[in-house]
């Protein structure tokens, strides 16, 4: 299996991979690389339907040429537990941030919500924030506000009295319980159109397909997010080799 940086002309094959429909075990497949290499390219790049074989090779040209400019960081600064590779950790955290990002998150409010999930602890401190992404303290109060109004972190004081903000086992499923409620709501008002521009006519009957589907969708996800909940609670394992293995709380 070959290493290295993917080239252009790989890059240019993935293009063609994500034009075609082939999913992305499939473009790996086809260039003798991980799956993972060709996920983190793309979703470091765009995504599925934004991704450009040049763009993406000057963009990653620029991210070495910054990281060469640039004095290393204290490797002290941010310690790895369970023998953690820091390059493979800090380029998932750059595709996490993307997805979030492309999921409609602003991009501080991505970062730091990446930067918490990723964190063993599910808590950080501002002044850890800052350290970590390099960014002003006033960017992480804003986020934290943003992140905060929208249930996905809360605030804890810890034994120190410092103020930590935290990501709960239950910050996604209270997410898909919104967006089921979110899409409830468009199902009610798209009802009350049906009333309003009479069942007989074109634009009723559209909108009335709309309301069956999205109820339909907005049912279905509320089913599924109570169904699998208890996934969120499991703890891992540790075996006497020290390595955590995932099991279901029971407790």
């Amino acid at each position: 299996m070959p290493g290295g940086r993917l080239t252009q002309p790989e890059r240019q094959q993935i293009a063609l991979g994500l034009a075609d429909g082939l999913a992305y075990a499939e473009i790996a497949r086809s260039l003798d690389r991980p799956t993972s290499t060709i996920t983190r390219e793309v979703m470091r790049n765009g995504g599925p339907t934004a991704y450009r074989a040049d763009l993406a090779h000057r963009a990653t040209e620029h991210r070495a040429r910054r990281r060469r400019q640039t004095a290393p960081r204290d490797p002290t600064t941010h310690p790895q537990a369970y023998g953690r590779d820091a390059e493979a950790v800090r380029e998932f955290e750059e595709v996490f941030t993307t997805v979030l990002i492309q999921s409609g998150m602003p991009k501080m409010m991505g970062r730091v919500l990446a930067c918490l999930t990723l964190t063993d602890a599910g808590s950080l401190t501002a002044s850890e924030l800052v350290q970590r992404l390099q960014v002003s303290p006033a960017s992480i109060s804003k986020a934290i506000a943003y992140l905060e109004s929208q249930g996905l972190v809360r605030r804890e004081r810890d034994e120190r009295r410092r103020e930590r903000y935290v990501v709960d086992d239950d910050v996604w499923y209270e997410s898909m319980m919104a967006s089921a409620r979110a899409t409830a709501h468009l199902v009610e008002i798209a009802r009350q159109g049906v009333g309003i521009l009479g069942p007989p006519t074109p634009a009723a009957t559209r909108l009335e397909n709309i309301a069956r589907f999205a109820d339909f969708v907005s049912e279905s996800i509320a089913r599924a997010a109570n169904q699998a909940r208890d996934i969120l609670h499991t703890k891992p394992e540790t075996p006497p080799d020290g390595t955590a293995k995932p099991r279901a709380d029971r407790g």
